[in-house]
């Protein structure tokens, strides 16, 4: 069994991020780590891999500056290889465009399976994975909280408010898994090690046969217009009960619409 595995490299969330003044977006520089949102969808596919008693686990991803750092911590936890977009010509892509890139990546080769982060940890949109099943035209399942490959289907316990659904597609496929699907697991030395030999393709957007138009900030259908900061959170009331201070929570609960 051959899965991919969509792994975004963000920014160290420990370090206070910066906004590029002109377009407003995340700054990109520097060493890189994989998004922990990502790691689950890492070692599930390692662990269905082992299951098939065969194949390969091969990371793919889109940042600038050849940056690898992200990739070798998924190589590192046991990924056998790496597919890296990086390309001055990507500044100021927009979700639907980055799935455009990862899907011309991932059309470079067959795989059985193809498993995405439900969103990612410094954006929150939420669309890439749907996007890039379209873009593949592959069957889409959402919110993974169990993935099982039994033949050529895949078998998922979906996640809801009110339990899980069992959905069933045919392979290939694209799955994106929440965080409580598997436990992921540390990288050892030896991975740490091993994943320095490890291969990264690194591709170009010419390499992908796609118009560099269609990417980038000329080819973005979302802009940024503002930014402004978060307001601060203001005291919560305090209630003293002088006998009615049920009613007053009642109140308080009604006008949220809670009950």
């Amino acid at each position: 069994m051959n899965v991919a595995v969509c792994v975004k490299q963000i920014p160290d969330p420990a370090n206070p991020g910066k906004l590029d003044p002109a377009t407003r977006t995340l700054v990109r520089e520097g060493k890189l780590i994989m998004d922990d949102s990502d790691s689950y969808g890492v070692e599930m596919a390692l662990q269905l891999v082992d299951k098939a008693g065969g194949g390969e686990v091969t990371l793919v991803s889109m940042a600038p500056n050849d940056e690898v750092s992200g990739l070798r911590n998924g190589l590192a936890m046991g990924a056998h290889k790496g597919v890296l977009v990086s390309d001055p010509a990507l500044l100021g892509t927009d979700a639907l465009g980055t799935a455009k890139v990862l899907a011309a990546a991932i059309r470079r080769n067959e795989f059985d399976l193809v498993l995405c982060a439900t969103e990612s940890t410094d954006g929150y949109t939420g669309t890439f994975p749907v996007q890039l099943a379209e873009l593949l035209g592959l069957p889409s399942i959402t919110f993974a909280k169990r993935v099982d490959i039994a033949g050529a289907t895949v078998k998922v316990e979906r996640q809801t408010e009110a339990g899980y659904d069992e959905v069933e597609a045919p392979l290939p496929a694209v799955v994106t898994v929440t965080a409580g699907v598997v436990e992921p697991r540390y990288p050892s030395f030896k991975g740490i090690m091993a994943a320095k030999s490890k291969p990264v393709d690194v591709l170009k957007v010419s390499d992908l046969g796609l118009d560099a138009g269609a990417v980038g900030q000329g080819g973005s259908r979302q802009e940024i217009v503002s930014v402004e900061a978060a307001e601060a959170r203001s005291a919560g009331e305090i209630v003293e009960d002088e006998g009615d201070a049920h009613e007053r929570i009642v109140a308080f609960l009604e006008q949220l619409k809670v009950i």
